[in-house]
């Protein structure tokens, strides 16, 4: 409730019709830059400054803005087509379940978008296997954890909810790939839709994803740049 004993209104970022993402003013835009091992391999990530937006930003989603992140009006130029095309059924209905041993583990594929944390110690599909030793147990949920998008949900035995990593309400440019929005914050379409509220999640801001207005890779096959 609001100082006035009114329902508080949730943010939530709101995706335009084929132009950007408009984020609400109060939440705070940083960076996030995977950091990798002797062997290349994805281990943590690095958290950038964060800066507090005082006013609602424009977010570029086109991929062709000259002041990334931020929109420019080059989605006009462009004659962008934004149309979003991600699945509205529950994650529910599209989640494989994996169980292991003190652990259950969910996989939406839909939202994969190949930053390859699960890969590593032969990836977490197989790993999964072997968690009735505590330290495998322990690997997996970090694992899974680091995954930027939630395609990836890990939940304890006993417990209803799954794993998550706290994270306060904010926006981050992954270099050269999509905004990571952490803590919750709702996704609106431009028709008013609603997608499921996650704690982690990945909006495409290379304006290619077949799974839009989420991440699905393809930042990585068309070669596109942005800090």
């Amino acid at each position: 409730m609001d100082e006035q004993g009114l329902p508080r209104k949730e943010p939530s970022i709101r995706v335009t019709h084929n132009g950007p993402y408009l984020a609400p003013a109060g939440i705070s835009l940083s960076s996030r830059v995977p950091i990798r091992n002797e062997a290349g391999e994805p281990v943590a990530w690095r958290a950038g400054e964060e800066r507090a937006q005082a006013k609602a930003s424009a977010l570029c989603r086109c991929g062709q803005s000259g002041h990334k992140p931020f929109c420019d009006g080059s989605h006009a130029r462009w004659a962008f087509d934004g149309t979003c095309t991600a699945d509205r059924q529950p994650g529910e209905a599209r989640r494989k379940v994996f169980e292991g041993v003190g652990v259950t583990m969910t996989d939406d594929t839909s939202l994969c978008a190949g930053y390859e944390y699960c890969d590593r110690h032969g990836g977490v599909w197989k790993t999964i296997a072997a968690t009735a030793d505590p330290l495998v147990r322990d690997e997996l949920l970090n694992q899974v954890a680091l995954c930027p998008s939630g395609r990836l949900q890990a939940s304890l035995a006993g417990k209803a909810l799954p794993e998550e990593p706290r994270f306060a309400q904010a926006i981050a440019t992954i270099p050269d790939g999509p905004l990571w929005v952490m803590g919750g914050i709702a996704i609106e379409a431009e028709d008013g839709y609603r997608y499921e509220v996650r704690n982690r999640q990945l909006l495409c801001r290379c304006g290619h994803s077949a799974n839009r207005p989420f991440c699905d890779g393809a930042h990585f096959k068309i070669g596109f740049r942005g800090p």
